[in-house]
């Protein structure tokens, strides 16, 4: 695993998981919200935001976090894992509710600053479809490249745990 991208629900984990899984592994971390919000929540123009995905995706190494359907395919063609953090959406909508509480006032780790955190009925509308609307869309760019990238889905907050640890398990033995 050298070349992973990470996707899954608003509040699923995806900046978590990859924060930790780059740690573990000893690989560069993109958070893909940080590029694409810019100072006041203002969208990156999108084919700007092809080239500054492509920039990443031709290097070595990376772990990238974050959906934008729409470019999807340009990591997911680099990609030789792919890891679906798909959670219910009940505890997507408490973690989006409990990261605006612990980031009131702030921009995340994982956001770029002057994208203070916020929480509208847009957002919790898409977090709650989701599992309808855009998980089969997530899919079907999954099944496109899983003949040829590791494709791993994790639905439980315990199974992303054992994974970490799985993957500790696997570094170090590597030494």
């Amino acid at each position: 695993m050298k070349k992973i991208a990470i996707v899954g629900s608003g509040g699923a984990g995806k900046s978590t998981l990859a924060r930790r899984l780059g740690y573990v592994l000893g690989l560069p971390v993109v958070h893909l919200d940080n590029h694409f919000w810019q100072r006041g929540w203002v969208e990156t123009e999108r084919s700007r935001w092809i080239e500054i995905q492509q920039g990443f995706v031709s290097q070595e190494e990376w772990i990238i976090d974050g959906n934008y359907g729409g470019t999807m395919d340009v990591r997911f063609a680099q990609a030789d894992t792919i890891i679906y953090l798909n959670l219910s959406r009940y505890r997507c909508i408490w973690r989006a509710i409990k990261r605006r509480i612990m980031y009131h006032g702030k921009a995340r780790p994982d956001m770029n600053n002057g994208c203070t955190e916020r929480l509208d009925f847009q957002f919790l509308k898409w977090l709650w479809r989701y599992p309808r609307d855009t998980h089969p869309i997530t899919w079907s760019h999954i099944e496109k490249v899983a003949d040829r990238a590791q494709v791993i889905q994790l639905k439980t907050p315990g199974q992303v745990r054992l994974f970490l640890k799985d993957m500790t398990r696997v570094e170090q033995t590597d030494i």
